[in-house]
């Protein structure tokens, strides 16, 4: 059933003109023009574009042209508008990411957008990084959006820290999230391509309560990419 707080739109803090990006909050048969449908929830999103409905497990992402979101609890939906000098986020307010790690790479060029915050989640760590079916120990956690931009051939710093669950989604362009044993390029054991429209699995594991552990992996740009985080911190 349709309502009031059915279907609430807003542009996502990182919306310009060569990006759209939108939030909706509970989508009840929210028509897609062109774009890539990423369920922000842990709940399946159901979508159609025919008689046949189908479903975009929690976390995941499609790319939807002409159809219909059914009915889901929050997703975002993402598009480019044009691709020349896009290159240009560095002078529209994107942050180099050296800017804010002493130790990254002087001649790396990562770009980071500004980041926005959407909500609340609730959600069993454990489902979330699929160590579980379902989730039986659920939590709160914020939910933060940011894109993040590279020209290709970028290696875009390996690392193994982060205070919070996180996945990525491909927006434009083609590159692969990558596993290592140690801190070193050689030591690669795990290549996962990224796609337009695709949201690769959780790499960490849980460790213990609000506590998770990465190996080292990176984000490396084969082309001129465009990819969207989503992390989710814990409350309290």
């Amino acid at each position: 059933m349709m309502s009031a707080s059915n279907n609430k739109t807003r542009d996502l803090a990182f919306a310009d003109d060569f990006i759209q990006a939108v939030l909706v909050d509970n989508p009840r048969d929210y028509k897609v023009e062109d774009g890539i449908v990423v369920n922000l929830s842990a709940k399946p999103m159901i979508t159609t574009g025919g008689k046949v409905a189908a479903i975009v497990p929690a976390w995941k992402s499609t790319i939807l042209r002409g159809a219909t979101i059914v009915e889901a609890e929050r997703a975002a939906i993402l598009k480019m508008r044009k691709l020349t000098n896009l290159g240009g986020v560095v002078f529209r307010g994107w942050d180099w990411l050296g800017n804010r790690i002493k130790s990254f790479p002087r001649d790396t060029p990562l770009y980071i957008s500004a980041q926005d915050t959407v909500g609340e989640v609730t959600t069993d760590p454990l489902a979330f990084t699929n160590e579980k079916p379902t989730g039986t120990a659920a939590q709160r956690f914020t939910l933060k959006l940011n894109l993040w931009w590279s020209p290709g051939t970028t290696d875009c710093f390996i690392h193994n820290e982060h205070p919070f669950l996180e996945v990525h989604t491909q927006i434009h362009g083609l590159g692969r999230m990558q596993k290592f044993h140690e801190r070193r390029e050689e030591t690669l054991y795990e290549d996962v391509l990224m796609p337009v429209g695709y949201t690769h699995d959780p790499f960490c594991r849980v460790a213990g309560p609000n506590q998770w552990e990465y190996p080292w992996h990176r984000y490396y740009a084969d082309t001129d990419s465009v990819w969207l985080a989503i992390e989710l911190h814990p409350v309290g």
